[in-house]
């Protein structure tokens, strides 16, 4: 197997985690929406994503950790150079844990109310800042890459930023769109997932009026979202370092690729699946319908970043610097080596099944 395989296959990984992710924000979707839950409904909606929280930090955690082994240039780029909206993420997530760990705790300081603040704020601004750091991944950042200077001592800095590392993303009106547009996925998955968990006839009530304004809202900013990723430029890989401007290039990307496209369609059509039918028939499994169109979507979308000739990363100062799949990973040794631990991948993920399906197998 060639060197360029496992580099894609690790994008394939790395893509996979992504998309978990995505949908694993369900719990900050629920938590975005307690204020508007009933006093006397919130602790049984907020006791089914509870115990949740652990799995999207994990994932979370898991893939940056992914990124770091097979391709560190990007996480030396991002993760070190744009601190300080990892650092808003990461602080959301800590924020979120001791919510969870002390909202209900006897004596605590702060209140039961103080810790449902918090955790509100982390369902709002969790998926707009994950949703724009990915969102990255196609309108770019501030960044440079210059490895030389690994050999100057007084500055063995090999990425510079602009001095805001990392928000000057959020003044970019696109960035802001597309975090929006996963904050409310993640509402429209939570109604389906409280749907799903709580056999009370009020709080399904409650939850199909939720879905239904969720609903319009996500698929109006998704059929906006996508048509701005459809029409933006975007660069095309010419040699290791060199790139062009191509116009419309992620329409190209998805529309080029038939198992891309159809990942995305069916994806699609899974989601909408799911909202229109709990919404007009007593079925309560519409969550699994959408969890499996949210990764299909989020797959197709990580490959029309990362394939097709396409950095995964671009600089929108300077071109050459743009971070590809071949630019920026692990030596050959390290990616093939890290290639046959992940063989155990589908044992973790499967015991990782088994302990949901036993936590939900009433539903």
């Amino acid at each position: 197997m060639t060197y360029e395989f496992y580099q894609e296959y690790w994008w394939l990984l790395i893509s996979v985690l992504g998309a978990l992710l995505v949908f694993l924000l369900f719990v900050q979707g629920g938590q975005s929406m307690i204020p508007q839950m009933k006093q006397s409904q919130r602790e049984d909606l907020i006791y089914t994503i509870a115990h949740r929280w652990e799995l999207t930090f994990t994932t979370l955690v898991t893939f940056g950790g992914a990124f770091f082994a097979s391709f560190p240039l990007f996480y030396s780029t991002s993760f070190g150079g744009a601190y300080w909206l990892w650092m808003l993420i990461l602080f959301g997530f800590v924020v979120q844990a001791v919510s969870y760990k002390y909202r209900g705790a006897e004596g605590n300081l702060l209140g039961r109310k103080t810790y449902d603040i918090f955790l509100f704020l982390n369902g709002i601004l969790g998926p707009i800042l994950l949703g724009g750091a990915v969102s990255t991944f196609f309108f770019g950042s501030d960044f440079s890459v210059q490895k030389s200077n690994l050999l100057d001592s007084s500055s063995p800095v090999i990425s510079q930023w602009g001095p805001l590392h990392g928000i000057e993303a959020l003044a970019d009106w696109r960035v802001v769109l597309f975090g929006i547009m996963v904050l409310f996925l993640t509402r429209v998955l939570a109604n389906l997932w409280f749907i799903n968990q709580v056999e009370d006839e009020e709080i399904t009530a409650w939850n199909k009026r939720h879905l239904l304004w969720n609903a319009v809202i996500f698929v109006i900013l998704f059929l906006v979202t996508v048509g701005v990723l459809l029409t933006v430029d975007g660069y095309a890989t010419i040699g290791l370092h060199e790139f062009k401007v191509v116009e419309n290039k992620y329409f190209h990307n998805l529309f080029g690729s038939f198992v891309t496209l159809a990942f995305f369609l069916v994806g699609t059509v899974f989601v909408l699946y799911a909202i229109v039918i709990t919404l007009f028939t007593k079925m309560r499994k519409g969550i699994w319908y959408a969890g499996l169109g949210t990764v299909m979507v989020v797959l197709a979308l990580f490959w029309t970043a990362g394939y097709f000739g396409t950095p995964y990363y671009p600089s929108s100062t300077d071109m050459a610097s743009s971070l590809t799949i071949y630019n920026s990973s692990s030596s050959e040794f390290t990616l093939k080596t890290m290639s046959f631990v992940s063989l155990a991948i589908p044992f973790v993920v499967a015991y990782i099944a088994w302990v949901w399906y036993k936590m939900t197998k009433r539903k």
